[in-house]
């Protein structure tokens, strides 16, 4: 367990932002909206936004056979798939494809002042930061430095174009953004956005980190990959007794 997450990934090293910026959910063929669902007691909603940053990802019936896959072209450091790749594509990012990609990110650590990392930096150039500090106070830059595990799983559905998997930096407005979704559960299935509380509570209210799905290990833990634990990215496996809930973003089918 990193000791970093015993606290919270919730607040921002600093300033503390509270409220709910619920995250983005995809929708049209060339635009993400920017949907705020606020906290148990909102009171802060705001009006969907087009953000503007990346293509949605295609209908299923639009899958067609043996398409070139650009997973190995996108830009890691970048803020998606280019858009030659993203408009020309004939395949739905799968949960095998994100987490190939966050996989790949093991290794990643923040500097001595908490940042630096591919995921803040990200998170500062798109709408969101910019969405955060409208609801939260601060300023952009407040992200830089900021608990980054929320970063990395959005910064993995960004990459990737994955309809459905939201972004944020908050924890628990993500976690609330999937349930007003309607995709949130208690199934740890591959892919999944798993939220943690340490003290064991199952109240959104309370969660402190989140991660990644890799597997079920069906005996009381599951395998994960999660930003922002130890200052790093790791693969871990964690008790599902600290798992508040999943959220599932809305992936292509894995014929693999």
């Amino acid at each position: 367990m990193s000791g970093r997450h015993t606290k919270t990934c919730r607040v921002l090293h600093s300033a503390k932002l509270g409220g709910a910026l619920a995250g983005v959910a995809v929708a049209g063929a060339t635009a993400v909206s920017l949907i705020a669902a606020g906290p148990a007691s909102s009171s802060q909603k705001v009006n969907a936004i087009s953000a503007g940053a990346l293509a949605a990802a295609p209908r299923a019936a639009a899958v067609q056979k043996e398409a070139a896959h650009p997973l190995a072209a996108i830009p890691l450091p970048g803020k998606g798939i280019a858009d030659a790749n993203k408009n020309s594509r004939t395949w739905l990012p799968t949960a095998s494809d994100a987490l190939k990609l966050a996989e790949a990110q093991v290794g990643v650590t923040e500097d001595s002042a908490g940042g630096g990392t591919k995921f803040q930096k990200w998170f500062v150039s798109s709408p969101w930061a910019e969405r955060g500090v409208q609801r939260d106070g601060g300023s952009v830059s407040d992200y830089a430095n900021a608990n980054w595990c929320d970063m990395f799983v959005s910064w993995v559905g960004a990459q990737l174009g994955v309809k459905g998997m939201g972004a944020d930096a908050f924890t628990r407005t993500h976690a609330e953004w999937f349930k007003d979704q309607g995709r949130w559960g208690d199934t740890p299935k591959p892919g999944a956005v798993v939220f943690y509380s340490w003290s064991g509570s199952k109240s959104i209210g309370d969660i402190d980190h989140v991660g990644m799905v890799i597997k079920d290990n069906h005996n009381g833990t599951i395998q994960t990959i999660e930003g922002n634990t130890d200052n790093a990215v790791k693969v871990r496996t964690r008790d599902v007794s600290s798992v508040v809930g999943y959220g599932y973003p809305e992936y292509g089918p894995d014929t693999a």
